[in-house]
């Protein structure tokens, strides 16, 4: 969710004017079956498709057991550990400001449900005569009139999660007709500068919209609202760290376990599988600094996608200098070594083990962007798992997002990315108004990319695979992994970080785990094993 966003290459765009920010949208999106004057109107993100458009690539299409990818090609997903129970989103009945329709909308929506209403309760005609294909249209015909009912319904009351849902089901189901006008519909109730679940309307409108052009990908790789440098990117994230304790409670509780299992060790080597500007290592450097008896020997390899040097406006060897230089103010002795590769790409030999030193591996929010066996026989998730456990290291920090989206179909995708994000965007009201000159940028550079990512993307395409503790449970046991539990006194630390933001982020500790949720929903969870 919170990786640092790289800059990729910009494709042919149209510019549309939406408040204080600018959008992008590309003119492949017309090559949609869907009507061109709908998403021209809407499209607030930047898509890019070199591809035809497939709303409906196969319209014996099972959404439980295939999806298509932005080729037309099937990809098959497994549904094992799936629970379809909650499709339906909760419904929100209390009207949403600044979404709506005007009163001429309201009207003909009063008049369209009146007559939706006595079309469903004439009586059934004698089909007996018509034969069954006579019935089969009459059930058809009902059932679009019920969905009709249904959604008018909700957008009569502002139901904007339930009109999402009835979009995305529309969709799966390739009905262009109701697609269409559910569409424009839900463009008159998001906005990127209203209430938490309008902004994340628009991104998850965006991605469905993405999803039929298929675009989903040249938007997760392109993603931006305008040509942010390097600069404004740290600040962006740094806004997000500042705004939400996720960052926050990710490194201390991570930091919390190295620190407890080098104790007692003179030689330290950390291998960070995604070090980005190297903030973690801040605090346990001076942690460490000040260890009773003197700090050890401290060696960071520190991995990260190499397209991630345009945040930091350079190589690896930034970070390092950064890290060396507080060090050195810390009176640690230090040595770093960057390998600017993506994990996939991970061999022990390029990790510069030695005997003789106490390791440590971590991996902040990183392991969900591996694919496992449902996408590739490589299966990088549990094969860089493997890899790990034949170095022997003293302990190994995870810190994930608690969602269940990896092999979940496209509907329960959908409402799991709704529902997830929804009290992401929920806990950023907090700390940052809604007249924030940046947050628009904040929420667009750092989470929209992976709302549109989610919705629109299936196969190896779809990059934003998270998955609950309990399977990552399950792949460490495999790999040969045993829990090392955190210890009070890092469970003590996030209490004390919470207490300065709301009252409504949560902590609980379960099974040597630790969940930090907001109202009660687990967003993150920490871990460690050995």
């Amino acid at each position: 969710m919170y990786n640092s966003i790289i800059k990729m290459e910009a494709t042919q765009k149209h510019i549309i004017q939406d408040g204080s920010s600018m959008f992008y949208h590309q003119p492949s999106v017309k090559q949609m079956d869907i009507s061109v004057q709908t998403f021209d109107s809407y499209c607030t993100l930047e898509s890019s498709s070199g591809t035809k458009s497939h709303p409906c690539p196969n319209n014996n299409i099972t959404s439980s057991t295939t999806s298509f990818s932005s080729n037309g090609s099937p990809v098959s997903h497994s549904n094992n550990n799936n629970n379809t129970s909650h499709l339906s989103p909760d419904n929100n009945n209390s009207p949403l400001s600044g979404s709506s329709a005007t009163n001429n909308n309201e009207t003909e929506l009063s008049l369209m449900l009146k007559d939706l209403e006595t079309a469903m309760m004439e009586p059934d005609l004698d089909n007996s005569f018509n034969g069954y294909e006579f019935g089969q249209q009459q059930q058809q015909h009902r059932a679009a009139s019920s969905a009709m009912y249904r959604s008018m319904e909700m957008i009569s009351r502002g139901d904007l999660k339930g009109t999402l849902y009835e979009c995305a089901k529309a969709v799966e189901n390739c009905d262009v007709a109701m697609t269409d006008w559910l569409i424009s519909q839900l463009q008159q109730m998001v906005s990127v500068s209203g209430e938490p679940v309008q902004r994340l309307g628009a991104y998850m409108l965006e991605g469905l919209v993405a999803r039929l052009a298929s675009s989903g990908s040249s938007i997760y790789k392109a993603l931006r609202c305008k040509d942010p440098t390097g600069p404004e990117l740290l600040t962006y994230m740094h806004i997000l760290y500042e705004a939400c304790p996720y960052f926050k409670f990710g490194y201390e509780s991570a930091n919390g376990a190295i620190a407890e299992a080098v104790k007692n060790e003179s030689f330290v080597h950390i291998i960070d599988f995604q070090i980005s500007q190297g903030g973690q290592w801040v605090s346990l450097i001076r942690a460490l600094g000040a260890r009773p008896g003197g700090p050890p020997r401290v060696r960071i390899t520190g991995i990260d996608d190499p397209r991630s040097s345009f945040a930091r406006q350079g190589g690896l060897e930034l970070v390092g200098q950064r890290l060396g230089k507080l060090a050195e103010m810390c009176g640690v002795p230090f040595e770093f070594h960057g390998a600017a590769l993506c994990c996939t790409e991970v061999e022990i030999e390029k990790l510069g083990v030695r005997n003789g030193e106490a390791l440590a591996v971590n991996f902040p929010l990183v392991l969900h962007h591996m694919p496992d066996e449902s996408v590739t026989v490589e299966n990088h998730r549990d094969r860089l798992l493997r890899l790990v456990k034949r170095l022997s290291p003293n302990v190994v920090t995870l810190v994930e997002q608690e969602a269940n989206t990896n092999t979940a179909p496209f509907l329960p995708r959908f409402v799991e990315t709704m529902n997830h994000y929804l009290a992401v965007f929920e806990s950023i009201d907090v700390k940052l108004a809604r007249d924030h000159k940046e947050r628009i940028n904040v929420e667009q550079h750092c989470l929209a990319r992976e709302v549109v990512n989610l919705i629109a993307c299936e196969g190896v395409e779809r990059e934003e695979r998270h998955e609950p503790l309990g399977k990552w449970r399950s792949r460490f046991h495999m790999a040969g992994f045993k829990p090392y539990p955190l210890s009070s006194y890092v469970n003590a630390t996030i209490k004390g970080l919470l207490e300065s933001y709301s009252e409504k982020y949560t902590l609980e500790e379960r099974d040597g785990a630790l969940y930090l949720g907001w109202k009660n929903q687990p967003l993150i969870t920490s871990c460690a094993w050995r």
